[in-house]
């Protein structure tokens, strides 16, 4: 199975000083039309710069197929999830917040989420989470909740993201268990999907694929991208 992840901190970007540069307007302008109107779209320097740096790793992605962004014809499915339709043996999901964007390819289904940390409300707990994992959450010490409410958080959302469902599928509707291994169970049957997790200062972040072999993702590290890397992208033979 093969399967790259990869992230990128943007926060070079994140000041209206910056997206009005002329670094930020060529990064811009590799991508394509779409994703510049869906970058121009954000009112914020903020939003901007993670839309671009979500952009820009699909493009990286699919540059290591052979592919750009900016050649690839996006379709969508039933729930509106984004496909390549010229290449649908390439499976990709995009995720950002904060600072960092993320992108995951594989060669089934997947889904990632990415989430910086802040203190959890445990009211959104109650709300969207199942009884297990609610119960999972009180069950732990005071400074155990935050980590493990955003463990959930991020697993349950690359869940829904492969799925495509998104709010179609109430978050309730499934159970996380932490495990180890980390799987996931609805109706009181475990569902057939691999899970793995990544943890960085300030950061949370999981990725679902629909496999549920959680030897394969064992050990598993993201590629931390640098911009030395994208623009270098335009040094290569094409």
């Amino acid at each position: 199975m093969r399967i790259q992840i990869y992230l990128l901190d943007v926060s070079g970007f994140q000041q209206d000083v910056a997206v009005e540069g002329p670094e930020f307007r060529h990064l811009c302008e590799r991508l394509s039309e779409k994703r510049q109107q869906k970058i121009e779209s954000f009112r914020y320097a903020k939003g901007k710069a993670l839309s671009l740096g979500a952009g820009l790793l699909l493009d990286y992605g699919l540059f290591q197929y052979g592919i750009r962004e900016r050649d690839v014809v996006m379709v969508y499915g039933p729930d509106e999830k984004p496909y390549l339709r010229d290449y649908p043996e390439i499976h990709f999901n995009l995720s950002h917040s904060g600072t960092l964007a993320m992108a995951v390819f594989a060669d089934w289904e997947v889904g990632c989420d990415i989430e910086r940390i802040a203190v959890p409300d445990m009211r959104i707990a109650h709300r969207f989470f199942a009884v297990g994992e609610i119960a999972a959450l009180e069950s732990g010490k005071e400074e155990e909740q935050t980590e493990n409410f955003y463990r959930f958080w991020t697993l349950k959302e690359s869940f829904l993201k492969l799925t495509g469902k998104g709010m179609r599928m109430p978050m309730n509707a499934f159970c996380i268990h932490l495990g180890p291994p980390v799987y996931a169970e609805r109706n009181k049957e475990r569902l057939k999907y691999g899970f793995a997790e990544f943890a960085y200062p300030g950061y949370r972040a999981a990725l679902c694929v629909e496999k549920p072999g959680a030897e394969v993702l064992a050990g598993m590290e993201p590629e931390w991208l640098s911009w030395n890397h994208i623009w270098k992208m335009e040094d290569r033979k094409e």
